[in-house]
This record gives structure tokens, C-alpha cells and sequence, in this order.
């Protein structure tokens, strides 16, 4: 619910943010948008793994095929770049040429943390030139990318080398990576080459645009939420300066939450379906504080290391993690659902549900099962 307390501003509890935060990621009930629609509402999809967002869309609209996104990758309507957190996000063509520049500064502080030292010495001026020329000619590894850098740079590391040109430069990932039901190495183009047109120059009123976009998919929010989800640094000033068109509230903990005037704030008790949602899904890698889609003890078993797991929600928070095992060549698929507590009847009814369906989705033509360990039902 939403508490008030005297003139302060209105706090919001967990659950309204939860409920808040679903409906803005078409988790509360599934969307009716097209692909193109959904991938720009989203403001971009992660897309780290190939089938990444067709999961996450899978998840989010009504009769969603799989070929309508990967139709639009390879028309080049969308692509997949190095944009928020300088991870490979998939947008459409239009965000491209307008958040990559926005985001210049965060490709190269990842750069700058990883690789720096390893490119000491290095022109990158004069490696940013070279590496145009030869992305121009034909899509590249990063690995052949690299090798051929270091023919001017021998007593540099090939790695860095490449890393030091996907900082400096928009490049994209160019199919056949990423197509539904295809595979390919990952070779990269400049944008300019792609998409026929270069990214623009960035400003103030782009900067505050993109947070408003933020805020409609992922709000209410703190500057600080706006930061992990961007990856940006010094946010605090630019959001003071849109302050005055946005409203504001607090969470239960009384940090400063802000949001777009007509950003929806569903009743918390909304019933929120049971969702299963890819690895690295941006629902949970945007947010500083992000009990608002799993509780704290919760954190460590979606992840293990670098790897995060697929996770699905009951009642609208993570409550467990899911994988999909192939058994005889493929005939057979079966989806392990491990939640992190006990389910209710009712959720473990929805778990079985909503995994027979993505099962549907996942492995058309085999044997499917569900299993749903330790649910204490």
C-alpha cells in the first residue's frame, strides 16, 4: 500500500512497489505490444546469451513468436550492443543510435577497470582509426579483431587490444548470432556500417529522456537505481534538474524514490501470475535496492560466480531458480523448478502451469514433464 505521512512524501511499501515494477515489465498480465514495441518499452532487452530476450519476451506478451524478434534482428530493426552496465543489450534500431552515445562514458570506465594497463602505451586514437577500417571491410571476432591489432601493437595483449575498440567504438553483434534456432560466432560491425547512419551527439535533454524511459519501465526509483541500471555515475544532479515534472515518494526505508507522472501504482494486492524468466533478465539487475523482486537471503542462490540462474516469480518476487534437461537426444524435456521455500498449493499449481507452457515454447515435439522439488506442498 501506499502510506502518507503529514506533508512528506508518500511511501511506498514493498509490495506496491512490486506490484508498480511488474505492470511497468508486462509481467502482471501479458502485453499485447509487438516485439518491436516491447524490446522499446523495455528500454532494450539483456541479451548476454542469445536466447536471452526471447525468453524475456516470452514471458511478457500474449502469442509471442520467437520468429517475429528474430526477424527483426536480421532486418535490422533491432541489434545487439554494449549499452546499459556496458553489457550486449538488444534494441531496436532507433535506441541504438540514441543511447549509445549516452552511454560512451560507461564502455569506457569498463574498459579503463579491466584493461587499461594491459593497453599502456597504446595510441587509441590511432587504434580506434584502425579498428573502423577493418570492422568496415567485414564483420570480426573480437579474437580475429584482435590479432590483427596486434600487428601493429605486438607487445600488447590481443584482448585488451579488441576491448579497448568496443569501448571507443558503437559496435554491433551482427547475426547469424542471436536468430532464433541458429548459432554463429560472435562478430562485430561498426553501427555506422549496419544501420547506414552514425550515432549522434549527446545532451542534456537525451540524458533526461532516457531516465524518463527508465522511470516508465522501472520506476518508482532512486537516482541510485538509475545508476545500476545504467551504469552511469553523478546521476543525483541530472535528476534534481528534472525534479520539478517528476512525482516523488519514499520506500519504507526513506530513500527518495521518483517517477513519471503517469507511471501506473497498481493496488499491492493485485494478484501478480506465476513467471519464468531467462538468466540475467533486467528485473533484477536494475536496482541498488532490489527487494522490491527478492528478499535478501535470497540474492546469492541466483547466482554462482559469473553465472546467473533462471529464476522464476510466484506472488510477484523471485522464489526460486529453473533449468530445462534434455534427456534421450532431445525426445525428452523436462523442467527442474526449484523454489527457495516452501510454495502454497495454489503456487505450486501456477509453477506446473506456467513451466508445462514454457515447455511449449522450449522443446516443441519432445516428451515434456515438470518437477517441482521441495516445494513442501
Amino acid at each position: 500500500m501506499t502510506k502518507r505521512t503529514g506533508t512528506a512524501a508518500p511511501v511506498l511499501t514493498t509490495r506496491a512497489l512490486n506490484r508498480a515494477f511488474l505492470d511497468r515489465q508486462l509481467l502482471l498480465r501479458r502485453s499485447g505490444m509487438s516485439a518491436a514495441d516491447a524490446v522499446e518499452h523495455l528500454v532494450g532487452l539483456h541479451a548476454q546469451l542469445p536466447k536471452v530476450p526471447y525468453y524475456a519476451l516470452r514471458a511478457r506478451l500474449a502469442d509471442f513468436r520467437p520468429e517475429e524478434l528474430s526477424d527483426l534482428l536480421a532486418s535490422r530493426r533491432t541489434v545487439r550492443i554494449a549499452l546499459q552496465r556496458s553489457t550486449l543489450h538488444m534494441v531496436t534500431a532507433r535506441d541504438c543510435l540514441a543511447l549509445r552515445p549516452l552511454l560512451q562514458d560507461v564502455q569506457e570506465r569498463r574498459f579503463r577497470a579491466s584493461f587499461r594497463k594491459r593497453a599502456e602505451g597504446v595510441d587509441l586514437a590511432r587504434l580506434a582509426e584502425v579498428s573502423f577500417g577493418l570492422l568496415e571491410e567485414r564483420p570480426l571476432t573480437f579474437s580475429e579483431l584482435g590479432a590483427a591489432l596486434a600487428e601493429l601493437w605486438p607487445a600488447h595483449d590481443r584482448l585488451a587490444l579488441s576491448m579497448a575498440a568496443r569501448a571507443l567504438l558503437a559496435l554491433v553483434q551482427v547475426p547469424p548470432r542471436g536468430l532464433w534456432g541458429q548459432g554463429g560466432l560472435a562478430r562485430h560491425t561498426t553501427v555506422e556500417q549496419w544501420l547506414g547512419e552514425a550515432p549522434g551527439e549527446p545532451s542534456a535533454e537525451d540524458l533526461e529522456a532516457m531516465l524518463e524511459r527508465c522511470l516508465a519501465a522501472f520506476g518508482p526509483a532512486s537516482a541510485g537505481d538509475m545508476q545500476i541500471w545504467s551504469g552511469l555515475t553523478g546521476l543525483r544532479e541530472v535528476v534534481d534538474r528534472m525534479r520539478p515534472r517528476l512525482r516523488t515518494f519514499r520506500d519504507e526505508h526513506g530513500t527518495e524514490l521518483f517517477d513519471v507522472p503517469d507511471g501506473p501504482l497498481p493496488d499491492p494486492e493485485t494478484p501478480a501470475p506465476v513467471r519464468f524468466l531467462p538468466e540475467f533478465d533486467n528485473l533484477f539487475l536494475s536496482h541498488r535496492d532490489r527487494t522490491r523482486v527478492i528478499a535478501d537471503a535470497f540474492r546469492a542462490r541466483t547466482w554462482k560466480g559469473n553465472q546467473a540462474f533462471s529464476v522464476f516469480l510466484a506472488d510477484g518476487f523471485i522464489r526460486g531458480v529453473w533449468r530445462i534437461e534434455k534427456e534421450r537426444r532431445g525426445a525428452a524435456a523436462v523442467l527442474v523448478a526449484e523454489p527457495f521455500e516452501p510454495l502454497s498449493r495454489a503456487e505450486h499449481e501456477g509453477v506446473e502451469e506456467e513451466g508445462a507452457h514454457l515447455l511449449d515454447f522450449a522443446a516443441p515435439g519432445a516428451v515434456h514433464e515438470v518437477r517441482v522439488t521441495g516445494s513442501g506442498r
